[in-house]
């Protein structure tokens, strides 16, 4: 293998000096167009946005390095991407339906302290990924969320219980979320895919009347929290 051919090839002092002029351009023109864009292009990605970024590095991307590709064509293609990323935004805040279409609509996680599992299955993700999100927010159990929000950008809203109002519920941390092996009586207990508190003199074969699984947690009341 030839090392300096894998490396240098070609390359001129002229030609580098011209991929670091091209470059600055380049740079400069993608700042132009995020701030022309408004303060959502800054924001958490929806599908929508992360589809005009895709498109934005791959028109920005080539002309920073290919000799016969000259800027104004780099140019043309941005401002295209621009007029077409205006358009899009102004039909999504004319029709609902538009919006939905691109973005989708937030989705109910949690609701009263139980798992909303079809709007759960609807995303494809697992309880760790929804758990980890909760953690973020100093969530220990489902029993201190009256409601959890998926919103379109990815982000999570929450609204809690109060500490007089928390429930029981189903511990979303690795060391309480354990399935329960041997059952205590009169003791509450949480289903480990829905989040549904009952209390059972005996765990084992009993199904979940909510989701019909049979996976226990001891449930928790802990109602402490910050934010």
């Amino acid at each position: 293998m030839d090392v300096f051919k894998l490396f240098i090839h070609d390359t001129t002092w002229p030609f580098i000096l011209e991929i670091m002029v091209r470059s600055c351009v380049m740079y400069i023109l993608i700042l132009l167009f995020l701030r022309i864009s408004g303060k959502r292009g800054i924001r958490q990605l929806s599908i929508f946005e992360l589809a005009i970024i895709l498109c934005l590095g791959s028109a920005a991307g080539d002309p920073m390095f290919t000799e016969d590709l000259p800027i104004v064509q780099a140019f043309l293609v941005i401002f295209t991407i621009l007029l077409l990323y205006r358009f899009t935004t102004w039909s999504m805040m004319k029709n609902q339906k538009i919006e939905e279409l691109l973005e989708g609509k937030p989705l109910y996680i949690v609701e009263e302290g139980k798992l909303v599992i079809d709007d759960v299955a609807k995303e494809k993700f697992s309880h760790d990924e929804f758990f980890a999100e909760m953690r973020q927010y100093n969530i220990e159990h489902l029993g201190q969320v009256r409601a959890a929000l998926l919103e379109t950008d990815g982000s999570l809203s929450v609204l809690f219980y109060t500490a007089e109002t928390a429930k029981w519920g189903l511990p979303i941390f690795p060391k309480a979320y354990v399935k329960v092996e041997q059952f205590h009586p009169y003791t509450f207990y949480a289903c480990m895919f829905c989040g549904c508190t009952q209390i059972y003199e005996q765990i084992q074969g009993q199904r979940c009347p909510r989701c019909n699984h049979t996976s226990w947690a001891q449930a928790i009341r802990d109602a402490y929290w910050s934010l």
